[in-house]
């Protein structure tokens, strides 16, 4: 391993994930051993980490197709190797380098792509999560492979940096796969959420009109993101936006609601999904399916273009961030409270170091 001058302590403070549960499973600790980069591994010290859907569904269970228990709790589908350190959007500095990694890396500031293809130089199938089969960046420190690992020039403040990388690299996915372009009518779920918010701004960088759902009390700050037009989630989206008028639709609710997406998709659109907070299980009219020649996309593991296309898009300025709230790294109980809530705009932060 390679390292700085600057000492790299043996022990971190960390938050630990210990059970399946509410936030009294989350641990605040001090004592917890700093990691070592393996050969394709680097060392990252942490500076900011958002809370996201990802961590509370993984911490009670929610991706449990059974009883929630533990044999399938994890975001892969497996038991949670526990205790845990989540955390899936990590800004911060390399510190560290293994022994295969160009020691030229020390030193960079860089955001983590949380889906892993790649673990210490072997790749994963299916890929891994930060934060889910392997720790993340609730902690003072964390190791990743060198690959996911991307440098990043920006004037962004380490916290702004931090609430990109899970919700717009998970938007980003979702129009690549739905293959979203100039001129496409495009209607977005849960669009003042961190996936929501991100998708209103990206599909805008593809010149794409934009259609956005959410509550009456956030209208106009989704206005203020860049949709063209704004429809309340208790709306029927039919009677509101007509049947056959959109081109595509990204999910991130599903719920009662779901059946009238396939009302206002045009013939041959497309739908992707990445999250169902309004509820998982849905009633689909086939015969709307294949009358319509619809295409639906489920959208999880990243397209290999989509982190780094992400990076060059904030590095021009493209996409701006959006932290509605900070917090201290102990007082993740507080934040995953308020995030639950669902009153905010844009993504709750962790301030890890300085």
């Amino acid at each position: 391993m390679t390292t700085i001058p600057t000492a790299i302590p043996d022990t971190m403070k960390a938050i630990l994930l210990n059970g399946h549960g509410g936030p009294d499973m989350l641990e605040y600790r001090q004592d917890i051993p700093v990691p070592t980069p393996k050969d394709h591994e680097v060392l990252i010290r942490v500076s900011a980490a958002a809370v996201n859907n990802t961590d509370i569904n993984t911490r009670i269970g929610w991706y449990s197709k059974s009883d929630h228990s533990k044999d399938d709790a994890s975001w892969g589908g497996n038991a949670l190797n526990l205790p845990r350190i989540q955390g899936a959007d990590v800004c911060g500095e390399i510190v560290a380098v293994g022994d295969c990694v160009d020691n030229i890396r020390i030193g960079e500031r860089v955001l983590v792509e949380p889906c892993l293809s790649d673990v210490n130089g072997e790749s994963v199938s299916p890929a891994w999560y930060l934060g889910s089969e392997c720790d993340g960046g609730f902690a003072e420190y964390t190791v990743v492979s060198a690959k996911h690992a991307y440098k990043i020039d920006s004037d962004l403040t380490d916290i702004e940096l931090a609430s990109f990388p899970c919700s717009y690299s998970t938007a980003e996915n979702l129009l690549t796969r739905a293959q979203v372009v100039k001129g496409d009518r495009v209607l977005i779920s849960g669009a003042s959420g961190g996936v929501g918010s991100a998708a209103i701004q990206l599909a805008k960088a593809r010149g794409a009109t934009v259609i956005a759902i959410t509550s009456a009390s956030k209208h106009d700050l989704v206005l203020g993101l860049g949709a063209n037009t704004v429809v309340n989630r208790n709306e029927n989206l039919g009677e509101t936006l007509g049947t056959n008028s959109v081109d595509v639709v990204i999910d991130l609710v599903a719920g009662e609601q779901w059946p009238q997406f396939f009302d206002v998709l045009r013939p041959k659109g497309r739908y992707a999904v990445s999250g169902a907070i309004g509820g998982a299980l849905v009633e689909l009219d086939v015969r709307t399916l294949y009358l319509k020649d619809l295409s639906f996309f489920g959208c999880t593991v990243l397209e290999p273009e989509v982190f780094c296309n992400l990076v060059s898009l904030i590095e021009q300025g493209k996409i701006k961030p959006l932290v509605a709230k900070t917090f201290p790294l102990e007082a993740i109980s507080q934040a995953q409270t308020e995030f639950q809530e669902k009153k905010h705009v844009g993504k709750i932060v962790l301030t890890v170091t300085e």
